[in-house]
């Protein structure tokens, strides 16, 4: 039989069998350093557990009940419904059906239109603020006051400059500019939309200028030069160069910026108050209404996880097309 000798430092000389030869146990100091970043994981896991995964189990359980208001004290013997509240919600030819029909479009809309403009906005930025110029630290600075700004002082102070009557939107549009007849209402009827969309673009473009700025940064000077050799323009650049080079950055903001505009809810909230004018009446706004409003609390827990799976389809989707894409370009 083969065998080898080993010598520990400073140790006698030990005979072991090759083949069949035992392997040394772990020390449990290796076992110890191993284990050591998931434990100081696990308070992080056990807090993101009791904070989100919890009241989702809670409230999908919520959403197989006829909670109302005569159960608050306990909640938990409410009736068993099964099915019947999401068949209440999903049946648009009732009044409850359609009304959550229409702010599933208003939202649908308002999130395409703020996603667009946060990240052309923010881009337009970013590229700009790649030229050295004077002054370029500062405006950097001013460019991230609205996201650094808490939302409910934002929003607040958005509210009062739509004001009708003392509002700073009419005093400029309607009598300084005299490009209306009359003050407009922003904070009712249709011009809510436009007013809701203002604001929740003014707070979101510094995210996506941070995000794209942050990724201009590792796109080679080497290939603006190589561009400019060739005859590119700037928009040519831009095209060629810049877009392409941002494809992965701009995948994950316009996903984050697309979660974060359609569960929105503080913005209409605070700008509004608990009852939203129908031209801006987003589902997340509906959906608190239709359980606090009504105090029927499992068709809104129902409504909830509706738009939990909405939101999860459309992940699921998306991802798969961009990691399609990424891979057809990357072949």
């Amino acid at each position: 039989m083969n065998t080898t000798a080993v010598r520990d430092v400073g140790g006698p000389c030990v005979r072991k069998d090759t083949p069949g030869a035992a392997r040394v146990p772990r020390r449990p100091g290796r076992i110890r350093r191993t284990a050591l970043p998931y434990l100081l994981l696990l308070p992080a896991l056990l807090l993101e557990i009791l904070v989100h995964a919890l009241p989702i189990v809670i409230g999908i359980v919520m959403s197989f009940k006829e909670l109302t208001q005569f159960y608050l004290r306990d909640w938990s013997t409410a009736p068993w419904v099964a099915l019947e509240n999401y068949k209440i919600a999903i049946d648009f030819d009732t009044p409850v059906g359609a009304a959550l029909l229409r702010s599933f479009v208003t939202t649908c809309l308002f999130t395409v239109a703020s996603v667009g403009l946060c990240w052309l906005v923010g881009t337009a930025a970013a590229v700009y603020m790649q030229e050295t110029f004077k002054g370029r630290g500062v405006l950097r600075a001013l460019f991230l006051v609205p996201y650094a700004l808490p939302v409910y002082a934002a929003v607040i102070t958005w509210a009062f400059m739509f004001q009708r009557d003392n509002g700073l939107i009419n005093r400029v549009l309607h009598d300084q500019l005299g490009l209306t007849d009359t003050p407009s209402f922003w904070l009712i009827g249709d011009n809510s939309f436009v007013a809701l969309l203002t604001v929740s673009v003014w707070k979101g473009w510094p995210f996506a200028f941070l995000i794209v700025m942050a990724g201009l940064q590792n796109i080679p000077k080497e290939l603006y030069e190589a561009g400019a050799l060739d005859g590119a323009g700037v928009w040519q650049q831009i095209r060629h160069i810049t877009l392409p080079s941002l494809r992965p950055v701009n995948q994950v903001l316009v996903l984050v910026l697309f979660l974060w505009t359609f569960n929105d809810f503080n913005t209409p909230f605070v700008l509004f108050g608990k009852s939203a004018p129908e031209a801006a009446n987003l589902i997340s706004i509906h959906i608190y209404q239709s359980s606090f409003a009504t105090w029927n609390f499992g068709t809104g827990a129902a409504m909830s996880a509706l738009l939990l799976v909405f939101l999860l389809l459309v992940t699921g989707a998306y991802l798969r097309l961009t990691s399609r894409g990424r891979k057809v370009s990357d072949a």
